[in-house]
């Protein structure tokens, strides 16, 4: 089987090596796409084993998850995994992701950070956003998941040709919901683990910015 872990990366030096390195163990074949870094981030990118996709201006997680998602498919993978590179990731949580797609029981599987216990280290401001966000979501989508903005996800070969990401930004996390109902892909969550550091707080802020904004382009 041929299994592709797709990296999103803009200026992530501080973390970057530490994700590769956690990941190298899986034995997977890893699609770093390099979002217009100005930083080292494609230099310490390319003393990995990967597959390093440049994109010359940054263009945006959406585009760049679907970058790598259209390399996947030329690459011919069976499955594909999101993964982020700032450290909030764990690379322990990709075999539960992958056993529904591989057992035939789901197209993409969503990771969630509330299904089997309270997350440590999440303020109250933040879970207020992903509550409402989780809400205006369902409204886009008809989907109601129980974490509004996860980017640990894992895309079975249907469901690696039937989305495609028209946002460029942060809102593609609210698209994927809707071309999930709308392609009538069949969908689980399974409980992830997410690491909260200063740097991954800040690299993580406007996620109900960029559900309203997805919500006012689709009703347009």
């Amino acid at each position: 089987m041929r299994i592709y872990i797709i990296i999103p990366a803009f200026n992530e030096l501080s973390e970057l090596a530490g994700v590769l390195e956690s990941l190298l163990s899986l034995n997977y074949r890893i699609i770093l796409v390099d979002d217009g870094s100005t930083d080292d981030t494609p230099k310490i990118a390319a003393t990995f084993p990967v597959l390093l996709i440049r994109h010359e201006l940054n263009l945006g997680q959406g585009a760049a998850l679907e970058t790598g998602m259209e390399a996947a498919k030329l690459l011919k993978a069976d499955f594909v995994i999101h993964f982020d590179a700032d450290g909030q990731h764990a690379a322990s949580d990709i075999e539960q992701l992958l056993a529904p797609l591989q057992n035939g029981n789901a197209d993409i599987v969503f990771g969630s950070r509330f299904l089997e216990k309270k997350p440590s280290g999440l303020s109250l401001s933040r879970k207020v956003v992903l509550k409402m966000a989780r809400w205006i979501n369902y409204m886009i989508s008809g989907i109601l998941l129980t974490d509004a903005h996860n980017g640990l996800r894992a895309l079975n070969k249907k469901a690696l040709q039937a989305i495609h990401f028209r946002q460029p930004g942060m809102a593609h996390a609210s698209e994927i919901l809707y071309q999930v109902r709308r392609q009538s892909l069949r969908y689980l969550e399974v409980p992830v683990h997410i690491r909260y550091t200063d740097y991954s707080k800040q690299k993580g802020q406007g996620i109900l910015n960029s559900v309203i904004l997805f919500h006012l382009l689709f009703k347009r």
